[in-house]
């Protein structure tokens, strides 16, 4: 028969509430635990971050930018008169000389000028010779009316003197004796009047003959002009060079002032430069650069500095200071460093993305072991291209990452693996 036992029940109750202060216990316990764990890292390839090492020493500030190779003496050619394009005889890129002939215009108009303009200076000389002839005629006239009044005078001269002999002898009125007086007096007066005139033939003659062979000067002049026109047809290019630019076709009609070619000198290049506005204002006539084209580097200087900014960046004119590599042709695509100064003993790293001069930024500084990186706030102070000077925060060897880290900016460290 069964034997009931007796506190059995109660044990088991015991029994389960020791189980379940323990089973809180340990649960507690983990929750404690895991609180003060830190949350673990996320992890970055190291393959795609880049990491530099803090240095003390000597760094160069610089600045950088794009730009291309500029002639140096450019020659835009315009028409001189308006005209049709008959011809094109070279293209855009073959080397020319003062006399090469780019192309042909006609102008109907223009030639007709000229042809007209050669006439006239043709019947301005025919007009100064027959004003010579005129004028020596003239000169005749006025000898013979002087020579007849002077004959006048005479004859008047020995009237008079016979009226004062017959007039002493009672022979003719006293009337008579003053006209013949008065007569030689007239004579005298137009036969002085005569001599002034036949004196100032010379300078009237000379005047007269300069203003004819002004006007045929004046002829000469346009008749000049309208061949110098007519030649300019034949458009050259006018100094040596390569042309660069022919923006006309032929069949189009230009007129006075359009721009018919281009035509530079590719023995003298120069650098054009955009430096971002934010990184120009230490920017000095002077200043050493050098230029890469691609192909090698130039060594040059800084001559002008745009006062004006475009498009967020300034134009720098750098002259090229040695040879220009081999391939080296206007608007070719250059790249521009210009030194800014020289900092001794400065601690320094590379540039990280996102930091400026002068401010304060964080960073990822890699641990002792090599694998995780913490947040460490950093001081900068000067920059330049790839290099940026620390004022506080980093030491001499600390490891950081400087490339974009903006998608852990949530994270205090992260683990490279």
């Amino acid at each position: 028969m069964d034997i009931p036992r007796a506190n059995v029940a109660r044990r088991r109750w015991i029994r389960r509430g020791v189980l379940a202060v323990f089973a809180v216990a340990v649960v507690v316990g983990m929750t404690v635990g895991l609180s003060r764990l830190e949350p673990a890292a996320p992890t970055v390839e190291r393959s795609a971050v880049w990491l530099d090492t803090v240095k003390r020493g000597l760094m160069v500030r610089e600045v950088r930018g794009t730009g291309s190779l500029v002639p140096e003496a450019t020659w835009w050619i315009p028409a001189t008169t308006d005209g049709r394009v008959e011809r094109i005889l070279v293209l855009p890129g073959a080397p020319v000389s003062a006399d090469t002939v780019l192309l042909e215009l006609s102008n109907l108009e223009l030639e007709l000028d000229a042809v007209t303009a050669e006439w006239q200076v043709t019947l301005a000389e025919a007009e100064l010779a027959a004003l010579e002839v005129s004028l020596q005629n003239e000169l005749l006239a006025l000898r013979a009316s002087a020579a007849r009044l002077e004959a006048d005078l005479r004859e008047a001269s020995l009237q008079k003197e016979v009226d004062e002999e017959l007039f002493a002898d009672g022979l003719i009125s006293e009337r008579n004796l003053n006209l013949a007086r008065v007569r030689v007096e007239e004579l005298v007066k137009l036969n002085e009047i005569e001599k002034g005139r036949l004196e100032k033939w010379d300078a009237s003659e000379q005047a007269r003959l300069a203003a004819q062979r002004a006007r045929i000067e004046q002829a000469r002049a346009l008749h000049r002009l309208k061949l110098a026109q007519v030649d300019a047809l034949r458009v050259r290019a006018g100094t040596e060079g390569v042309l660069e630019q022919l923006p006309v076709e032929v069949g189009q009609r230009v007129a006075a002032g359009t721009v018919l070619a281009k035509v530079t000198d590719v023995r003298s290049l120069k650098a054009v430069v955009r430096i971002p506005e934010t990184q120009a204002r230490d920017l000095q006539p002077g200043q050493p650069a050098s230029i890469d084209t691609r192909n090698g580097v130039v060594a040059g200087r800084v001559v002008r500095i745009d006062p004006a900014a475009q498009g967020g960046t300034v134009a720098v004119d750098v002259a090229l200071m040695g040879e220009l590599p081999k391939g080296s042709r206007p608007d070719l695509t250059v790249i521009g460093t210009v030194e800014i100064e020289r900092l001794e003993d400065v601690l320094y790293v590379g540039r990280p993305v996102h930091g400026q001069a002068q401010s304060t930024i964080s960073v990822f500084k890699m641990r002792p072991d090599g694998v995780t990186a913490d947040r460490v706030p950093v001081e900068l102070g000067s920059s330049s291209v790839d290099t940026v000077e620390i004022r506080r925060g980093l030491e001499v060897g600390d490891q950081v990452i400087i490339s974009d880290m903006s998608r852990w900016d949530e994270s205090d460290r992260v683990r490279l693996r």
